[in-house]
């Protein structure tokens, strides 16, 4: 535990020397944001096509997936439903959402790294696989239904999935591994050069956009949110590994997926389409917050 400790401090200590970098404004209020664009369009699709290409895909993979995704769905019906009986503004609702069934990719790739070495990088890399197109249409399937938007129609959905750089290197790396195609040695040592940048960088970027003046928003709503990302999401996962009866490790880090704070690019979206910006502004601070209490417990639980 104490090993897995030590393994852990970095990771969020990264986290910090981000918020700290934007207070101080170093190097320059303009640097992260270039600094997160080089993280998301370079250094993380070198990480995951390198991680895909060589992953091991068999039954369970499909398990794992199916788990995190019924786990996603079931959350967000949760949300819906209870927004029925105790409705919010559509604006605050779709923030919800967002802080309630996404995942931030930075944390959840370094932490199963950093946990579980090796094969944990590998299961974290398969779950986003198919994690992130399918948020992708959730989150902007609900923008769609709460709030009318005219910029939403089915092209907007398909742009949206094509032009992530993250989707667009997961099906480059399944490219390569269905068709066993070994990249050459030279490029793959570049892609490791460049996929040891990208949760540094990634982890950095993270901290700087943290908001932390924003705290005061709704309580209700936050509350929502949390109890949805840190107690529905968990659970639902866990029993549904459980009944498609996968192993151990493989339970871990999707219990570990689950309690990820939520997507920094959730800002943007809600930004795009109209959504409540300062809500989803808190829900991303808290999260990344109060996830590190979460994580404590998991280690706790589950290693």
């Amino acid at each position: 535990m104490e090993h897995i400790f030590s393994s852990l401090i970095p990771i969020f200590s990264l986290i910090v020397i981000g918020y700290l970098f934007k207070k101080i404004s170093f190097p320059s209020q303009d640097f992260w944001p270039m600094a997160d664009k080089l993280t998301y369009y370079i250094l993380m699709p070198a990480l995951l096509i390198l991680t895909l290409s060589k992953a091991k895909f068999d039954i369970s993979s499909i398990n794992l997936v199916l788990s995190s995704l019924l786990a996603i769905s079931l959350t967000l019906i949760f949300l819906i439903v209870f927004n029925k009986l105790s409705p919010t503004q559509n604006s605050s609702f779709t923030s919800i959402v967002q802080g309630g069934i996404r995942f931030n990719t930075y944390v959840f790739l370094a932490l199963s790294g950093s946990i579980f070495g090796a094969d944990g990088l590998v299961i974290a890399a398969i779950i986003i696989t198919f994690a992130i197109p399918f948020l992708n249409i959730l989150s902007i399937s609900i923008f769609a239904l709460y709030e009318e938007n005219l910029k939403i129609n089915f092209i907007y959905l398909l742009k949206s999935i094509f032009k992530n750089p993250l989707i667009i290197s997961c099906l480059i790396g399944g490219f390569l591994n269905l068709f066993a195609i070994n990249i050459p040695l030279s490029f793959e040592n570049l892609l490791k050069i460049l996929s040891s940048a990208a949760l540094p960088m990634g982890l950095i970027s993270i901290g700087y956009t943290l908001v932390l003046k924003e705290l005061g928003s709704n309580k209700k709503d936050l509350t929502i949110t949390m109890f949805a990302k840190f107690i529905v999401l968990p659970v639902f996962i866990y029993f549904l590994a459980k009944i498609f009866n996968l192993d151990t490790l493989v339970i871990s880090i999707l219990v570990l997926f689950a309690i990820m704070p939520t997507a920094p690019s959730s800002f943007i979206l809600a930004r795009q389409l109209n959504g409540d910006v300062p809500l989803i502004t808190s829900i991303i601070t808290l999260q990344t917050i109060v996830s590190s209490l979460f994580l404590i417990l998991f280690l706790k639980l589950f290693i």
